[in-house]
C-alpha cells in the first residue's frame, strides 16, 4: 500500500509532531520546535514527493497559509521570538492543513482510548461544530 519512502515520511512527520509537542511542553524550547519543524517538513516531502509538495504549498487558495507557515518558522529560528513565530506558524498550519482535520478526527474516533474520548457527547458536539466550520474564524 505504501512505499518504503512514504513509510519513512510518515515516521518523520510523526517524530516532527512529537518534537514540536515536546518543545511546547518544555516552555517553548526553540531547539525542539525547530527540529520538529524540519522533521515534519521532510516527512511531508517524502510522503507526497517534491513536485506534489511544491504544488500543494503553492496553491493559490493556500498561499496565505504557506507564507505564514514559513514566515513563522523563520521568525522562530532566526530571530528567537519563539512565541510570535509559533503563533504565526500555527495560523499558517491551520490554513494549510485545515481541510484534513475532519479526516484525522474520523480516523482518531476509531482508536480505542482516543475514540472513547472523542465520542463523548460533549466533545462530539464541539467537534461537530468545528467540522462544520462555525468556530474557525479563518
Amino acid at each position: 500500500m505504501f512505499t518504503d519512502q512514504q513509510k519513512i515520511g510518515v515516521m518523520l512527520s510523526a517524530m516532527g509532531a512529537f518534537f514540536s509537542f515536546l518543545g511546547v511542553l518544555l516552555f517553548l524550547d526553540r531547539g525542539l520546535l525547530a527540529i520538529g519543524n524540519l522533521l515534519f517538513l521532510s516527512g511531508v516531502v517524502l510522503i507526497l514527493g517534491v513536485q506534489k509538495t511544491t504544488k500543494f504549498f503553492l496553491q493559490k487558495k493556500k498561499i496565505k497559509g504557506t507564507i505564514c507557515f514559513f514566515l513563522g518558522i523563520l521568525i522562530l529560528i532566526l530571530t528567537r521570538w519563539t512565541f510570535i513565530g509559533l503563533g504565526i506558524e500555527t495560523f499558517g498550519f491551520i490554513n494549510l492543513f485545515g481541510d484534513a482535520f475532519p479526516i484525522v478526527i474520523s480516523v482518531l474516533r476509531k482508536l480505542p482510548i482516543i475514540g472513547t474520548i472523542l465520542n463523548h457527547p460533549t466533545v462530539n458536539r464541539w467537534l461537530s461544530k468545528t467540522e462544520a466550520g462555525s468556530e474557525l474564524p479563518f
